[in-house]
């Protein structure tokens, strides 16, 4: 070929190149949001907004109705269809004038309520790893009920589109990756209102409040304003490289490096020089907190002869989320994120020997966790007649895979998560927010007074729909119950939420029955959504129902005691079993805590105790993970406080 026809043939196809380029420039697009099967919100103006050629004349019609409209001199445009009742299937189409072939056609689209899902991982935590999984899967059948989940991205100036993610109609497939609170949430919505329900699913477990808030509501505050300044020494490349190192983090994480699976279970492994641990216990506790990357655990255990030729079953109890159990040499399991909510699993006979056997399990310790949670009759292996526990001493070694990487974890840092998972949303049609977040803010939860509102009046001004119903959900109980009353950061971030009902169309669910001492994840999500539901009922659908626990009002001294008054006691007080009222502490002047009795005077609760004769203020469930029992008549947990305003451990 000549250097002429080789030039000739550059030119030809720099010339198409650039042709198609303005060619799909100027074509009509459409954010993500949108797409087949999406559920658009009824009784409300609906926004449509896209890209396409420099004042170019855009026609969208939807069920009848036909708008035509400009796009700006950067190729934007935005329509807003009238207010449709609940219904469907519609057709969306959308064409520019004097290009009938680039045009845009959606079908399946349904008329409903859409609902904004956000917060960290328990917002974020699946159907399938939530409680009952398998029979609530084989049940969701709802065709009506549809769901966008926002993948996980962070960028540090706002998108217009996000990176991806599409409309699913909800079925025995689709509805394992969906967030099990906003499904059970849905779920009871859909059966009430009878109407089409749309989720859009934008959750990122482990981020703060902060993450989410817009640059400028931070910049708003002292509190946050430095932070989200130093977001301005960031660089693209930093985000890139976070990533990068993300990806190998979770690649060690979830697989077996340097053939250790292929070597490290076997029985005849060498494993005399490890140390020893006792479990049921955790890392953190035999000073390695501070340590992240995965350990190995090993133990040997006699089984009788009569086990042999029969399955057994081993029961972990409560380990950490992500961890192979091997028995003999060969795997048994592979937990990720705790799939398997039991951790009791099959050993099948042809694996099991009379005498000595080997279990090893493979964990990753993360942000100071690790170990197999007490107590210590939820470990052993069992024949179904015989059982013998694994308590005791065990086996453990670090070091035998590759250190994994330090991550920045940037999508912590302020504002970033807003600007790639929420604002690409704004202004898309929405009923109201849904909430469960608040677990990465507890050391700052005093600050969280402030920054929880912040989010709110941020989000309500972004979409301008006024004061769009915003649902959350208050912290559970968490970690181990302490003997005496004490101070507590989780206590003081449910107050900060607690207040957060203040601002107007809020609503709170209270699930301070339904947590788990050892597990930060409960699992049970049916409660969480069905709480939320009923909020919604209340506040949003108006219906007369009891949606909450009851509340407190206000206090009175009467000599040694203190009478405590409640809203929604819906037609009294009564305590979860029917047993003496628990929960109650009461101070004096010195602010000394004592364990108090409590007893229900029709819709009050009367509080004393022998050691305080002068009493000043009484609290309420205000432990991390405190033993109450106070209900109304529906069943809802009393929401915890205190009536004092003594400064707490989380206020600087």
């Amino acid at each position: 070929m000549t250097v002429t026809v080789r030039i000739k043939l550059r030119a030809a196809i720099t010339i198409l190149v650039l042709c198609l380029f303005y060619q799909s420039h100027g074509q009509i697009t459409l954010p993500k949001v949108f797409g087949e099967g999406m559920v658009l919100q009824r009784d409300m103006k609906i926004p449509v907004w896209g890209n396409s050629a420099s004042g170019a004349l855009i026609t969208a019609e939807l069920g009848g109705v036909q708008i035509t409209t400009q796009a700006d001199e950067q190729g934007k445009w935005r329509v807003d269809f009238p207010e449709f009742k609940a219904g469907g299937p519609y057709t969306l189409k959308l064409y520019e004038k004097g290009k009938p072939n680039q045009s845009i056609e959606l079908t399946n689209i349904l008329i409903g309520d859409v609902w904004l899902a956000s917060g960290q991982s328990n917002m974020e935590w699946q159907v399938q790893q939530a409680m009952d999984a398998s029979n609530e899967i084989a049940k969701a059948d709802y065709p009506d009920i549809r769901f966008l989940i926002v993948e996980h991205d962070m960028k540090l100036a706002p998108l217009e589109d996000i990176s991806s993610g599409y409309w699913k109609i909800c079925d025995t497939a689709s509805v394992r990756r969906l967030s099990a609170v906003a499904y059970y949430f849905a779920r009871k919505i859909h059966r009430e209102q009878n109407v089409p329900i749309g989720i859009i699913q934008s959750a990122w477990g482990g981020t703060p409040v902060e993450s989410w808030t817009s640059r400028a509501m931070l910049l708003s505050s002292p509190i946050t304003r430095q932070r989200v300044q130093a977001n301005d020494t960031l660089t693209y490349n930093h985000l890139v490289t976070d990533s990068l190192h993300a990806v190998r983090f979770w690649e060690i994480v979830f697989n077996p490096q340097n053939n250790t699976d292929k070597t490290v279970p076997l029985s005849e492994y060498d494993d005399s020089t490890w140390k020893e641990i006792e479990m049921p216990g955790v890392f953190r506790d035999f000073g390695m907190g501070s340590y992240e990357g995965m350990v190995w655990l090993r133990k040997k255990v006699m089984l009788p002869k009569a086990f042999s030729g029969k399955d057994l079953t081993i029961n972990l109890g409560r380990p950490e989320m992500n961890y192979s159990l091997y028995f003999n040499g060969t795997e048994i399991c592979k937990n990720i994120w705790n799939a398997n909510p039991t951790h009791d699993y099959t050993i099948p006979a042809d694996l099991v020997e009379s005498g000595e056997n080997t279990i090893s399990i493979r964990m990753a310790l993360l942000w100071g966790g690790g170990g197999l949670n007490p107590p210590a009759e939820k470990i052993y292996i069992t024949d179904s007649s015989s059982i013998i526990s694994l308590a005791g001493t065990w086996l453990y070694k670090e070091g035998l895979e590759p250190a994994i990487p330090e991550i920045q974890n940037y999508h912590y840092y302020p504002e970033l998560l807003f600007n790639a998972m929420i604002n690409p949303l704004i202004p898309y049609g929405i009923k109201g927010f849904l909430w469960y977040q608040g677990e990465a803010n507890v050391e700052q939860a005093y600050n969280y007074r402030k920054l929880f509102p912040m989010l709110i009046n941020d989000w309500r001004k972004q979409w301008e729909q006024g004061d769009t119903p915003f649902l959350y959900v208050q912290l559970a109980n968490f970690h181990n119950a302490k003997p005496l009353p004490m101070e507590s950061d989780w206590a003081e971030l449910r107050e900060a939420q607690t207040l957060t009902l203040l601002q107007p169309n809020a609503g709170m669910a209270c699930i301070i029955d339904i947590g788990e001492a050892n597990d930060i994840h409960p699992k049970n999500k049916q409660e969480v959504g069905r709480r939320l539901a009923l909020i919604a009922n209340k506040l949003v659908y108006k219906q007369n129902v009891i949606a909450s626990g009851p509340q407190y009002k206000s206090f009175k001294i009467e000599e040694d005691r203190v009478r405590i008054s409640f809203t929604s006691i819906g037609s009294g007080l009564s305590t979860k079993g029917g047993k003496e009222i628990s929960g109650f502490a009461i101070a004096g002047e010195d602010k000394q805590f004592y364990w108090a009795k409590a007893e229900i005077d029709g819709g009050e609760v009367v509080v004393y105790s022998d050691k305080v004769k002068s009493p000043k203020s009484v609290r309420y469930a205000w432990a991390d993970n405190p033993e109450c029992n106070l209900i109304n008549s529906e069943g809802l947990p009393a929401v915890p406080f205190r009536t004092d305003d003594w400064k707490g451990i989380t206020q600087k």
